[in-house]
């Protein structure tokens, strides 16, 4: 199972960056654990600190760097991150979204995202939008001039909505779409099925035992 998203409210954050990749998201010399948990403080990490990070290391007495958007006390617990095209770009590691996730992200909105980063995001329990450039642009001048700046996202309505009430529509693949709002993953959308897997492996036991032996 994976975590269900249905609807947020919540704070944004602007990462007003395009083409961020992965290793920028979560630089490598910290993936040395294949949990899902204990990366969010090193999300983001050599933009976020003024030293360089290593594993182990107490993030808490590391020196923070005031010209990233992200640190100032505004944006503390921001759930959606605002962002530029083409987020997520470079390796395919799955540790980017863990690390988002475990920082407290639990939505993207961007004009477009790289596509193995995308289908990730779904898999980890986060809803990447797509909305155009023209929108995000205006969500940007929003969120920067208005301390406290929330949006709703529905995935049920497939909507996000201003507090002004203003709201796009956004796509989203069906498939993927049940997914999240159940809480499913590969996984568990295969468990859907035991009973017929378990009739389908009986019966090949009986027609073909030699492979069972």
């Amino acid at each position: 199972m994976t975590r269900r998203f249905i609807r947020l409210d919540g704070l944004v954050g602007p990462l007003d960056r395009a083409n961020v990749d992965t290793d920028a998201i979560l630089p490598k010399q910290f993936m040395k654990s294949v949990h899902r948990t204990g990366f969010g403080e090193h999300a983001f990490d050599e933009w976020r600190y003024l030293d360089r990070g290593e594993p182990g290391q107490d993030c808490s007495r590391r020196p923070l760097n005031p010209d990233f958007t992200l640190n100032q006390p505004r944006y503390k617990g921001a759930s959606i991150l605002l962002t530029r095209r083409n987020f997520g770009c470079g390796s395919s590691r799955e540790h980017a979204p863990w690390a988002l996730y475990d920082m407290g992200i639990r939505a993207l909105i961007a004009p477009n995202f790289a596509d193995i980063f995308y289908g990730n995001c779904f898999k980890n329990g986060m809803l990447p939008v797509c909305l155009p450039e023209s929108v995000v642009e205006e969500l940007f001048l929003d969120v920067t001039s208005t301390p406290g700046y929330r949006l709703t996202l529905d995935l049920i309505t497939q909507t996000v909505t201003t507090p002004t009430g203003k709201y796009w529509h956004f796509d989203v693949d069906s498939e993927r779409r049940h997914r999240l709002i159940n809480g499913l993953d590969d996984i568990a959308e295969t468990m859907a099925f035991s009973d017929e897997i378990r009739a389908y492996e009986k019966e090949r036991q009986q027609k073909e035992p030699w492979l069972f032996a």
